[in-house]
């Protein structure tokens, strides 16, 4: 399964470890940078491959160029992604490698180090009128290039039989978020940074005191809501005892009146089962009873939560 590329990361110069940047310039058969160098031979004296004697056996090439992203795979986590260095690094490491003496460093391969491949010539290219033209280079501006002489005749005869295509940097790059993490500020640096937390300290603690007092606001509206509902809820639960105590009464009375009037209808040989009023007075009287205990029970409710 073809794996997908994570990520895009600037490799940036470590500020530990500047002698490292550029230890020494590979010849290889797969440049990572995917551009060819051209090598300078009596064979091919056209303009791509120049015009000097193969004596002086000399190869053009670009070492670095800015922006190009370059894949690159880790085993870590099984994953592709991208490196790219910007022209500020780019050019920093051209000066570094020269600034360390590392203009003798080559290896083959990036794995054997070898004798007699010397960088004679370093420049990056500004402009249009860069001589990086001559050799048949269209790259941007920006991209280190190098003139290397190869006195080393295995690999002069691997270049002109073209195993070797081209050139590979070696040297420690970090990346660049790990080197904001690590950076050291100075102290006008951290008194900017502490000025600007405090302006934003203020207005936090403005929308703070805001908030506090919208808070203050609604619980003041909650409460009076609250008020208004239990004083309801008080009132209303006193006026159901009070309507239920008055029924209750009218209850009683009328429980009595039934009873006397169920008494004298026997005492005339009348069933009080058979009078259809005196049925539905009761069944009336049933349900009004009914609802009053319930009213009481909500009353009884309402007094126990407020």
């Amino acid at each position: 399964m073809k794996r997908k590329a994570t990520k895009i990361v600037e490799l940036v110069i470590a500020d530990d470890s500047e002698e490292l940047t550029i230890d020494a310039i590979s010849l290889v058969t797969s440049p990572a940078i995917e551009q060819d160098f051209v090598f300078f031979g009596k064979e091919n004296n056209n303009l791509t491959l120049a015009k000097v004697d193969e004596e002086k056996r000399m190869l053009v090439s670009p070492a670095l160029i800015p922006n190009k992203q370059i894949f690159r795979y880790d085993p870590n986590t099984d994953s592709n992604y991208y490196v790219y260095f910007s022209k500020e690094t780019v050019r920093q490491a051209s000066e570094l490698y020269l600034k360390h003496n590392n203009h003798h460093k080559a290896t083959y391969q990036h794995e054997d180090r070898v004798s007699g491949v010397l960088t004679i010539e370093s420049w990056i290219k500004e402009g249009d009128q860069d001589k990086s033209k001559l050799y048949g280079f269209d790259l941007p501006d920006g991209t280190w290039f190098v003139k290397m002489k190869i006195e080393n005749d295995e690999m002069w005869n691997k270049i002109k039989d073209g195993e070797l295509k081209g050139l590979s940097i070696e040297g420690y790059f970090i990346n660049k978020m790990e080197k904001m993490g690590k950076q050291q500020f100075s102290n006008e640096e951290i008194r900017e940074a502490i000025k600007e937390l405090l302006s934003v300290q203020k207005v936090e603690l403005a929308l703070l005191d805001d908030i506090k007092s919208t808070g203050e606001k609604l619980d003041k509206m909650f409460n009076a809501a609250i008020k208004v509902a239990v004083d309801g809820a008080t009132k209303l639960a006193k006026k159901v005892d009070e309507e239920t105590k008055s029924f209750n009464k009218q209850r009683d009375i009328l429980s009595d009146e039934i009873d006397n009037f169920k008494k004298r209808a026997k005492a005339i040989g009348v069933n009080p089962n058979d009078i259809p009023n005196l049925k539905k007075f009761e069944k009336e009287l049933k349900s009004a009873v009914g609802r009053s205990k319930e009213l009481s029970r909500i009353a009884g409710v309402i007094r126990n939560v407020y």
